[in-house]
C-alpha cells in the first residue's frame, strides 16, 4: 500500500468506516459462497443420482442467491456514500487551507491545475473507494475462507488452490508498477491542459487582439492530443494485466479441475465433493482478478490522492512557517504606532530579497508615499502589513505588537486597502461596494459611492447600484473599477489605510476623480501610498523612495 493510501484511510474517518463494513460484508459474502456452491453441488449430485429434488435445499439455495444480491447492493451503497464523503473532506481541506493562504502566494499558484483537482481530479476517487478498497477487503478474506472449506473438503484440490493463488498478486504487480507510471503521467497531462486552457480562455481579448487565437488553439488541441495518447497507453496496459491475470487464473483453475475429473472417474471422489470443489476453485481467485482489475482503474484516483496531500503539505510548512497566532489583544489601529524593524524578506526561487533588513516608522495619522522603480519591493511593503507576508527576519508591528502573535483576521478588520488592481465579482455593484462591510445598508453604501465620486457613473447604469458586473469587473472602465475600490474603503472606514498605486493606469481626468477621493479617504487616518504618478505625493507627510529592497527619504527621516 503507498503512503498516499495509508494516509487516506489514517486521516479520512470514512474510509476507516468502509473499510470495516466491507470486511464485514465480505466475511459474509464468504459464508454464502461455500454455502452456495455446497447446496448447488448437494442438488445436482442428487438429481444425477435419480433422486427426487427437495424442497428444503432449493429454497435455502434461493435465499442464499438473494442474499448475495442483497449483500451486493449494501455494499455498493455504502462504498458510494463513503466516496460522496471523502470527496467533501478533502474538498473542505483544501479549500480552507487556500482560504487562509497569502494572496500572493495564491496568485504565484497554477490556477487551472487546482481547478482540475478539485473537480475532475477528486472524481477520479471514486473507482478508488467503490471499487479498489471493497475488493481489496474481499481478497483478503474470500480466499481464506474458500481455501479453509476445501480443505475441509478435499485436501488436495485446496493444496493446489493454496500454492498457484500468489500467482495472481505476484503478475498483477509486475504491471501495476508500470501502470502506475503511465497514470502519474496522464494525470499530469491533464493538469498542464487544464491549467493551459485557463490561460487561453482568461487571455482571449489579448490573443484576439494580437491574432494569435489561432495557433492557441492548435496548441490545446495538441495538449488534448497528448492526453489522449497517454490515456490510451494506459488502457493498453489496463487490457494487457487483464489477459494476465485472466490467463493466470484459468490455468489454476485447470490445475483443479483436470486432478478433480481424473479422481472423479477413477472412483477416489464423489460427484458432491467433486461440484463443491469445481464451484469454489474458481471463486477462490475471483477477488484477486477483481483486484488487478480495480487497480487499474483506481490508478488515477492515486496519484490525484498523492497531488492533494503534497497540496496540503506545504500549505501546512508555510502555516507551521509563519507560526500560530497567540491570544495577544488586537492593538487600536487609529493610534497604533506602525513599525518595520530590520525586516527581510525572501521569496522563493528568487536569488536577492525582496526587502533587506528595512526599518520604516509610521506615525499614527500619517501619510507615508512609497515610491521608486517597478520591484524595488513597494508592494512588498504594504503585504507586510496585511500580513500576506511573513519575513524571513525581523519584525512588522502594530502598536509594539508583532503582527506574528495577533489574530490577523481581526487586524485586518482595522486595515482598507486598494491594491493597483482591484478584483470586482461578477455580482451587484453594491455587493462589490459591500465586501469592506457586508452588513451595510443601501443609504450607506450609496454615501461611500459619492465619497469616492463613482456614485454618478454607478446611477447612469442600466439597473444603478443594482446592476450585476461581469466577471473581474466587465463592464466597467479601469477609473470607474478603481472608484468602485475606494467606495469599499469609505464604507469599511479602517483607520489604517494601505494604497497600491490607486491612479495608475488611469486617463487624466480618471486621474484627477481617483485622486481627490483617495485625498479625501486619507483624512484622519494612517495611511501608505504607493505612487508611481505625482498627483498623490503633495498630501503626504513624508516621502520615501524604495531601491532594490532598501528605503531611503526623501522627505523627513526614513531609518534604513
Amino acid at each position: 500500500m503507498k503512503p498516499a493510501e495509508r494516509r487516506l484511510l489514517r486521516e479520512l474517518p470514512a474510509l476507516r468506516r468502509h473499510m470495516t463494513w466491507s470486511a464485514t460484508l465480505a466475511l459474509l459474502g464468504a459464508g454464502l459462497v461455500v454455502a452456495q456452491a455446497s447446496l448447488l453441488a448437494g442438488l445436482l449430485s442428487d438429481g444425477f443420482a435419480g433422486q427426487r429434488i427437495r424442497t428444503g435445499p432449493l429454497a435455502a439455495l434461493g435465499c442464499v442467491m438473494a442474499l448475495r444480491a442483497l449483500l451486493t447492493w449494501a455494499r455498493g451503497t455504502l462504498a458510494q456514500r463513503a466516496a460522496a464523503d471523502a470527496k467533501r473532506a478533502l474538498r473542505e481541506r483544501i479549500t480552507g487551507r487556500l482560504r487562509h493562504t497569502g494572496p500572493l502566494r495564491l496568485a504565484a499558484r497554477r490556477h487551472g491545475e487546482t481547478a482540475t483537482l478539485l473537480t475532475r481530479g477528486l472524481d477520479a476517487l471514486d473507482p478508488y473507494i467503490v471499487g479498489y478498497l471493497p475488493t481489496m477487503t474481499a481478497t483478503a478474506v474470500v480466499p481464506v475462507t474458500v481455501v479453509a472449506w476445501l480443505a475441509w473438503t478435499d485436501w488436495t484440490s485446496a493444496l493446489i488452490v493454496a500454492v498457484t493463488l500468489p500467482l495472481i498478486p505476484v503478475f498483477g504487480a509486475l504491471v501495476g508498477l508500470h501502470t502506475a507510471r503511465r497514470t502519474a503521467r496522464q494525470w499530469s497531462l491533464l493538469a498542464r491542459l487544464g491549467g493551459h486552457f485557463l490561460d487561453v480562455i482568461t487571455g482571449l481579448p489579448t490573443l484576439r487582439a494580437f491574432g494569435r487565437e489561432g495557433h492557441q488553439t492548435r496548441v490545446v488541441g495538441e495538449m488534448a492530443d497528448a492526453h489522449r495518447r497517454a490515456t490510451m497507453r494506459t488502457l493498453r496496459v489496463a487490457f494487457l494485466s487483464s489477459f494476465v491475470l485472466e490467463t493466470v487464473a484459468t490455468l489454476s483453475v485447470a490445475l483443479v479441475a483436470v486432478p478433480v475429473g481424473l479422481r472423479l472417474l477413477g472412483g477416489g471422489l464423489d460427484l458432491r465433493t467433486a461440484l463443491t470443489v469445481l464451484f469454489l476453485a474458481p471463486e477462490a481467485y475471483l477477488p484477486l482478478r477483481a483486484a488487478g482489475a480495480a487497480f487499474h482503474d483506481s490508478a488515477e484516483g492515486i496519484a490525484v490522492a498523492e497531488r492533494v496531500f503534497a497540496l496540503l503539505d506545504d500549505e501546512e510548512e508555510d502555516a507551521s512557517a509563519a507560526g500560530v497566532a497567540a491570544p495577544v489583544p488586537v492593538p487600536a489601529a487609529r493610534t497604533a504606532h506602525l513599525r518595520l524593524d530590520a525586516v527581510t524578506v525572501q521569496y522563493p526561487g528568487r536569488t536577492a530579497p525582496a526587502l533587506r533588513r528595512v526599518c520604516l516608522d509610521v506615525r499614527p495619522g500619517e501619510h507615508v508615499a512609497l515610491v521608486g522603480p517597478s520591484g524595488a519591493g513597494k508592494s512588498t511593503l504594504l503585504a507586510l502589513l496585511l500580513g500576506f507576508v511573513t519575513p524571513a527576519s525581523g519584525r512588522v508591528e502594530a502598536g509594539g505588537t508583532d503582527l506574528a502573535d495577533l489574530d490577523l483576521d481581526a487586524w485586518r478588520t482595522q486595515v482598507a486597502w486598494v491594491p493597483q488592481r482591484p478584483h470586482l465579482f461578477a455580482a451587484s455593484v453594491a455587493d462589490n461596494i459591500r465586501l469592506g462591510r457586508p452588513d451595510a445598508s443601501d443609504a450607506e453604501v450609496r454615501e461611500a459611492a459619492r465619497a469616492a465620486a463613482a456614485d454618478v457613473f454607478v446611477e447612469r447604469l442600466p439597473q444603478a447600484y443594482e446592476t450585476v458586473l461581469g466577471e473581474h469587473g466587465a463592464g466597467l472602465s479601469a477609473g470607474q473599477r478603481q472608484r468602485v475600490a475606494l467606495a469599499r474603503a469609505f464604507l469599511k472606514d479602517a483607520p489604517v489605510l494601505l494604497l497600491d498605486e490607486p491612479t495608475a493606469h488611469l486617463d487624466p481626468e480618471s486621474e484627477a476623480a481617483v485622486t481627490r477621493a483617495t485625498v479625501a479617504l486619507m483624512r484622519g487616518r494612517t495611511s501608505l501610498v504607493v505612487a508611481h504618478r505625482t498627483s498623490l505625493l503633495p498630501y503626504a507627510d513624508r516621502i520615501v523612495t524604495v531601491r532594490a529592497g532598501s528605503l531611503a527619504s526623501a522627505r523627513g527621516l526614513v531609518a534604513s
